[in-house]
């Protein structure tokens, strides 16, 4: 593997990171609607870090569920990340404008950090050690 797909897996993994980090720091002041947010946009870049790993062409999409199918390719233990998936992608903009629908509470906020870091495990699990 050369240096820059390296550092490009690796800054894909440092922002997942992040997310996930500003999630669980956002939980504790109870901004739920923020938490679920950074929960999914944890998991996509995981997910992306992973794709680049195995040399795939990222899309413009926010869409767990399309990211996982494409990790499938290469990898069936994905699929145990379906429902995690299917749960975390409409956070990536159902909360983030004011609307008619009912603001997380704290056991969504539960729900998607878990969630989020059991697909950034998976994913750190699939990587060569130096990652």
């Amino acid at each position: 593997m050369d240096d820059e797909l390296y550092q490009e897996i690796q800054d894909w993994l440092f922002k997942s990171q992040r997310d996930l980090e500003s999630a669980k720091v956002l939980f504790e002041h109870e901004f739920f609607d923020v938490v679920v947010y950074h929960c999914q946009q944890s998991a996509e870049k995981a997910l992306k870090a992973y794709l680049v790993y195995q040399a795939v062409t990222l899309q413009k999409t926010h869409n767990l569920v399309v990211l996982l199918e494409n990790c499938l390719d290469f990898d069936l233990g994905f699929e145990i990340l379906r429902t995690s998936a299917e749960v975390l992608t409409p956070y990536a903009t159902e909360f983030r404008y004011p609307s008619d629908i009912v603001e997380p509470d704290i056991s969504e906020a539960e729900e998607a950090l878990a969630m989020a870091e059991s697909v950034l495990s998976f994913v750190i699990k699939l990587l060569p050690n130096k990652f």
